[in-house]
């Protein structure tokens, strides 16, 4: 299995970047679906894997190369897994990071069981009807923080406690936090699995 170039399913150039510097060992160029003006597909899986399925097959299906999505969000104990796969949308279609942050801490208020953890789901199809693709999961647990602390990262960082650092997420620099974010941790699997292979 071996590919010399792949579309992210993503018009976030962050990502892009992110997961080029991790192939960059394995000689794969990483584009962007925006560069082959890939339309957003609807993500209408239940479940992270079942919306990173969706959003690699659009991709590969329409720009011909292999694909790799990911879906990602929080699950929040108290909330019966909420935010999870609708967590860049929480409070609402053209909600930002802050209205999402702010309906979180809104609908735990002084809930003592502040236990949460992000998930990230990395799928990789060969092509569009690919029966076997290869699907990788990172975990970061964590808690809610009652108030916001930290500048850097995005999306609910600022509110999400790493036992690991004594810190919210947003406090951690760019290195750091891909050492131990559910991402980096689904890259790192992705990685050792095309290494392997």
């Amino acid at each position: 299995m071996s590919f010399e170039k792949i579309v992210l399913a993503t018009g976030n150039q962050g990502k892009v970047a992110e997961l080029a510097d991790k192939l960059a060992s394995l000689n794969i160029e990483v584009v962007a679906q925006s560069e082959f003006d890939v339309p957003e597909v609807a993500e209408t899986g239940t479940t992270f894997i079942e919306n990173a399925i969706i959003k690699a097959r659009h991709a590969a299906k329409i720009t011909g190369l292999p694909a790799i999505a990911d879906d990602s969000g929080l699950e929040v104990e108290a909330l019966g897994g909420a935010p999870g796969i609708y967590s860049a949308r929480f409070a609402g279609v053209n909600a930002n990071d802050s209205d999402n942050i702010d309906k979180l801490l809104s609908e735990l208020g002084d809930n003592p069981n502040r236990t949460a953890r992000f998930w990230c789901v990395l799928v990789l199809m060969r092509h569009a009807d690919d029966p076997t693709p290869l699907i990788c999961q990172g975990v970061w647990q964590g808690e809610i923080l009652p108030e916001r602390q930290g500048e850097q990262g995005f999306g609910y960082d600022p509110v999400f406690f790493s036992h690991e650092k004594n810190c919210s997420a947003a406090m951690l620099d760019k290195a750091t936090k891909n050492s131990l974010s559910h991402r980096g941790k689904a890259l790192n699997q992705l990685l050792d699995l095309l290494k392997a292979n």
